[in-house]
């Protein structure tokens, strides 16, 4: 008798789950193998919405040169599958209400529209990972009817919208999406399935998972184990738990990095304080894990703040700090073209790409990354050491691998600041936002 494809899926899914039941110890030390190409990795956040005024997938390919510019590796896309339309926000929806996994939202274009940008993504030298909603799917989703026991239900029994309590104690209800229920191993299957059909379908070189750690780690775990079989992809969750890191996630966001930029920004903060921040987080990951460092994303931008807004003239100084921390920096779509407004979520509201004076730092940046050996992701990279200069208004560190050592000071005042000569520093003063990167030695 021959057996399904996702019969094969369930059983090793069981199989995974008793392994990290059965055997913790062992399994808390099966590290993710990072793949190469990610070690000294820019990314950049595609918001397809709102990068073309068509706001098209086919639009976005001739503005690809324009990324990799940049100094672009990986190109995140946000979600492109069908949006829901029961109790749909706006006019447009939420990109993270999912109405089919395995199609693309009509808005944007089509299944061969995509393949056409990966593969010209692919052919620029780029990356792509594919934003994944595995949390919860659309109120309209097919599998709502056709699977209700894949779905968290109320204390009536009823599927409803997504409630949960965030880690500031408030309760929030997405009211267009319903959560899923990874009891199932049905569900399960599934997913992995709708997760396999982007990569043998469109190449696609790995995921963004949101919200990662309301899914149960097992199951991200099975995931990965289960595709790395097709292709080996590079995984980023939208979390900020080690354990996550250990097994399933080549990289997770530093969100405690970039609520501080915003308190800097605000005045709340001094530059002196990322210092203890960065020697003594709050949530260490493993040795080679990755966090991703970012000024802006799309949850910021919309929900938080502009760059202006936010940051005033710190960006460019809060920029370079992002660039070259241990880590992969982010670039949001249209910092480069410095974006001074909150972009809508759920209209259509195109990036106003006139004046692209930010691009050269950028791309300066990049340079700097790809180029230092001690700028490196993970382990690969070079150790940090604060350096302590006496002001608190002024943030400065050090990288150091081998030969290779890259120094930095940046303040964040709107006063002049003195830069001391000491510990490699060059004295001389800064100005208000302004940054200083000092690199010697080895370059790749």
């Amino acid at each position: 008798m021959l057996l399904s494809r996702r019969w094969w899926t369930k059983l090793l899914i069981s199989a995974l789950v008793g392994y990290a039941i059965c055997l913790p110890v062992f399994a808390q030390t099966t590290q993710v193998q990072h793949l190469p190409w990610s070690r000294k990795a820019v990314m950049y956040e595609l918001n397809v919405r709102q990068y073309t005024p068509e706001g098209s997938l086919r639009a976005i390919i001739p503005e690809l040169p324009k990324i990799r510019a940049l100094g672009t590796d990986i190109l995140w896309v946000m979600p492109i599958q069908p949006i829901g339309v029961k109790e749909r926000k706006g006019t447009l929806g939420s990109y993270y209400s999912i109405q089919n996994y395995t199609a693309v939202n009509p808005e944007f274009g089509s299944l061969d529209d995509f393949k056409a940008l990966v593969q010209a993504a692919h052919n620029l030298g780029m990356k792509v990972i594919l934003d994944w909603v595995a949390n919860h799917s659309a109120l309209d989703h097919p599998w709502v009817t056709q699977h209700p026991e894949w779905y968290q239900k109320d204390k009536n029994g009823q599927i409803t919208g997504y409630v949960y309590v965030g880690d500031d104690g408030k309760e929030e209800n997405w009211s267009d999406v319903a959560g899923l229920d990874y009891h199932s191993p049905d569900l399960r299957a599934a997913m992995i399935e709708s997760l396999r059909f982007w990569v043998k379908e469109t190449d696609i070189d790995g995921f963004r998972c949101d919200v990662a750690m309301r899914v149960p780690e097992d199951f991200w775990f099975a995931a990965r184990s289960e595709l790395d079989h097709d292709k080996p992809l590079f995984w980023l969750a939208e979390a900020d738990e080690p354990k996550l890191m250990v097994r399933a996630f080549d990289m997770g966001y530093d969100w405690e990095l970039g609520n501080a930029f915003s308190a800097i920004g605000k005045g709340r903060r001094t530059a002196a304080s990322l210092g203890d921040l960065l020697t003594h987080p709050p949530k260490p990951y493993p040795d080679d894990a990755y966090k991703m460092r970012f000024v802006s994303n799309h949850d910021f931008n919309s929900w938080h703040g502009s760059d202006v807004e936010l940051y005033g003239p710190f960006v460019d100084a809060l920029t370079v700090v992002s660039f070259t921390l241990p880590g992969m920096p982010l670039i949001y779509s249209g910092q480069e073209a410095v974006n001074t407004r909150r972009l809508e979520f759920f209209e259509r509201d195109p990036i106003r790409f006139k004046d692209r004076s930010r691009a050269p730092l950028y791309s300066k940046l990049s340079a700097l990354k790809h180029s230092h050996p001690a700028l490196a992701a993970g382990d690969a990279g070079g150790s940090m050491t604060v350096i302590e200069t006496g002001n608190p208004d002024l943030f400065a560190f050090r990288r150091a691998k081998g030969s290779d050592v890259v120094t930095v000071v940046v303040n964040l005042s709107y006063h002049r600041q003195t830069v001391p000569k000491q510990h490699g520093l060059g004295g001389g003063y800064l100005l208000p936002g302004g940054w200083r990167v000092k690199a010697e030695g080895f370059r790749s």
